[in-house]
């Protein structure tokens, strides 16, 4: 692994369609850094988690024009992860304290 875990997952992606996912695919979905691969995401996950994954899919999403009265700019890009978990590892929990 070139790269530290922690600098490859950026954090957990929560939205409707994750959380649907997490429930019936065992997918977690996350914010993962743009140069990070496949391999290295399965690795920081399996790191990081103490889970084993069984497959990692990838997603660029494209930054968005936004304007704020005359000023407008561009959200960045930014590289989403679905990675699915072999059947019988426990499932990932981001709010375990609440």
């Amino acid at each position: 692994m070139n790269k530290d875990p922690y600098q490859i997952i950026i954090r957990p992606v929560i939205t409707e369609k994750s959380t649907m996912l997490k429930d019936k695919n065992r997918d977690v979905c996350f914010e993962v850094a743009m140069d990070a691969n496949k391999s290295e995401i399965k690795k920081a996950v399996e790191h990081l988690f103490k889970v084993k994954v069984e497959g990692v899919r990838t997603q660029i999403k494209v930054g968005k024009e936004r304007r704020m009265g005359r000023n407008s700019g561009m959200t960045k890009n930014w590289k989403k992860a679905f990675v699915r978990l072999k059947e019988g590892e426990k499932m990932i929990e981001y709010f375990e304290a609440v």
